[in-house]
């Protein structure tokens, strides 16, 4: 089995380093969830390199179906060719469109598979693929043939956490929070994406970023993705480490609600947000 350990450009903690490990050896999909920000959808990308296996994205939406991920059954396109074609539409497995979870069970080697957000979907999605993700195979209704995986795929699972899942969905996968890093595992992470950063300022940036996300009735606090896009626009500006000390630029890289943006402003002018009064 291959064993993950994190890539050059993405910096795993043990914790999820065993718990990918583990979703591996015992065959399972992995759930992860988190925050948005935190590196749930790159984990996926990071580790179908780590492996050097290709990766297939299922991204969920409110209106996608499990079906949807096994196969299609193309009917507009069989209506065309048999009012304006000359194929024999009798064939109806020249219709069939496999989805990514088909493709991926059709595939000559092993694949990796990122169900992107589950918790996006219906409620009932996850219980819908409880038979397919347990064994590995479906069958094509219209044709009967079942399809059946060459090699079980890595599947994983990503969750933002907006609804339960089902107990019975649970089960059958190994579960990992992702937690918010602290600020030694976050220098790692930054250092990955501003190698030539200075101390001095990254100083500053951990101080001023964990702050923000220390302010309270915040609707959305600031994430990784965030914090690296931050770092950007400051090197991008030619900013030192200096100004943080007196000032907080960019807010809105970091900050995406207008109350947010406005109750971090006060705070840092010295006024209450409540009142609007300064502080004495």
């Amino acid at each position: 089995m291959p064993t993950f350990a994190g890539t050059d450009d993405y910096i795993a903690s043990p914790d999820l380093r065993d718990a990918v490990n583990v979703a591996i050896d015992l065959q399972r999909p992995l759930l992860i969830k988190g925050e948005p920000g935190t590196g749930k959808t790159v984990l996926a990308e990071a580790l179908a390199r780590g492996i050097g296996a290709p990766l297939i994205r299922w991204q969920i939406k409110s209106t996608t179906r499990a079906q949807d991920g096994l196969y299609l059954y193309d009917t507009v396109q069989r209506l065309n060719d048999a009012r304006f074609g000359d194929h024999d539409i009798r064939d109806i497995g020249r219709y069939i469109r496999m989805g990514p979870l088909g493709r991926a069970f059709r595939a000559e080697e092993r694949c990796v598979v990122l169900v992107d957000e589950i918790d996006k979907a219906d409620p009932e999605f996850p219980n819908d693929l409880l038979h397919e993700l347990d064994r590995m195979s479906f069958v094509v209704q219209e044709t009967e043939e079942e399809v059946a995986a060459v090699h079980r795929p890595i599947v994983v699972i990503t969750s933002n956490a907006e609804k339960e899942l089902p107990d019975a969905f649970l089960r059958r996968c190994v579960f990992h929070f992702i937690a918010f890093p602290e600020a030694a595992l976050m220098r790692e992470i930054v250092g990955v994406h501003h190698a030539e950063l200075s101390e001095k300022l990254l100083d500053e940036v951990l101080v001023r970023f964990y702050w923000l996300r220390e302010q309270p009735d915040l609707r959305k606090k600031p994430s990784t993705s965030e914090l690296i896009d931050w770092i950007a626009a400051l090197r991008l500006s030619g900013l030192e480490a200096d100004v943080l000390q007196q000032r907080v630029p960019f807010l809105g890289v970091l900050l995406k609600h207008e109350r947010d943006l406005e109750k971090v402003r006060m705070r840092l002018e010295g006024r209450d947000p409540q009142s609007g009064r300064r502080w004495r």
